[in-house]
């Protein structure tokens, strides 16, 4: 597509930066006042309709002003959207709101869901971290009452999980010293793609009498492994869909799509890039074609881990936005590298 001059490339972005904020279609003599009556509302309107003739623009009647389409809106974050930083107070306060959430991965996420949500006014989505290839680099077992017990594992992608496990028989110093071990000899440092209920019943085999007391605190280990190794979401304001008018057609269907995990977990993965803007008819999702999607992955240690990002209307402030969930996918990295280290 040939490329815009300078002067149709500022109208677009006024009309979409306009658009943006207010909602309501903008017209040649609102950009005249604007660009400070250095061009004509004649010339104006020339340019708005050779921008609607390329696609960029649409008019939804005949007497009113233009608004963004969405080949609009890309050419926009793609050419035209300022380079937004947040500033230092913003970020020290994105630090503090999740600094307390640092030693629980689920926690941290669903507080950074909530936040999100919150600041966008838009669907908050993450994925927990998930890696089939992490190695159990630290078992745990917290005593709660006589017979049952905390076991907490932490993988080397620092994912973090933990449930409890009850016994039918007493959890003594004894069987707590058995128990780590067993996790020394036989799991830690293997692969939680290694530890199976096959692996656990082989093991407890070779137990002889503590068998009933182990196989409980083995086989909790064995579910943490499998957690390990799946995705779990966290949502955040999905009633925030009802706060767009321009969503309120396909209300019904973003809803149902947000219900079922299966696609946004295909959403979520189909994403490669550290950074992906996904706006109307780019998604892959029909449920999604008038919305906009940001996602931003994060890291642990130098491993993508999971993604944060929303679900909106395709008028969205990207230009800040896009900085926002950049830094919020950068926190959480940081985050949970240290809870790792």
């Amino acid at each position: 597509m040939a490329g815009l001059s300078e002067r149709k490339q500022r109208i677009l972005a006024l009309i979409i930066e306009s658009y943006i904020s207010t909602g309501e279609p903008v017209g040649s003599k609102t950009l005249s006042a604007t660009m400070g009556n250095s061009v004509s509302s004649a010339t104006i309107r020339n340019d708005m309709a050779d921008l609607v003739e390329l696609g960029f623009l649409m008019q939804p009647h005949t007497s009113a002003g233009r608004i963004p389409s969405q080949s609009g809106y890309r050419y926009y974050v793609d050419n035209l959207m300022a380079k937004y930083e947040l500033g230092t107070d913003e970020q020290e306060r994105i630090k503090t709101w999740l600094q307390s959430y640092s030693g629980e991965p689920d926690q941290l996420l669903e507080k950074a869901g909530s936040i999100l949500s919150e600041l966008t006014n838009c669907v908050a989505i993450s994925s927990s971290p998930s890696d089939s290839e992490a190695t159990i680099k630290r078992v745990e077992l917290v005593p709660l009452s006589s017979k049952t017990a905390m076991v907490v594992l932490l993988a080397s992608s620092g994912i973090l999980k933990s449930m409890v496990v009850r016994t039918d028989s007493e959890i003594t110093v004894e069987v707590a010293e058995v128990f780590y071990n067993i996790m020394q000899s036989y799991f830690l440092g293997n692969s939680v793609a290694d530890i199976d209920i096959a692996f656990i019943q082989t093991l407890v085999a070779s137990l002889g009498d503590k068998v009933f007391v182990m196989s409980p605190l083995l086989c909790g280990v064995a579910d943490l492994c499998t957690s390990v190794k799946s995705t779990d979401l966290h949502f955040n304001g999905q009633s925030n869909i009802l706060n767009h008018p321009e969503l309120s057609i396909d209300a019904f269907e973003l809803m149902d799509f947000l219900h079922r995990e299966a696609p946004t977990k295909a959403l979520l993965s189909s994403h490669k890039k550290p950074l992906t803007v996904a706006i109307g008819e780019e998604n892959a999702f029909k449920e999604l074609r008038n919305t906009s999607t940001i996602f931003s992955k994060y890291s642990v240690g130098d491993k993508d881990s999971g993604s944060i990002g929303i679900i909106g209307p395709t008028r969205l402030d990207y230009a800040r936005l896009i900085p926002s969930i950049k830094y919020l996918a950068g926190v959480i990295g940081t985050l949970l590298t240290e809870t790792l280290e």
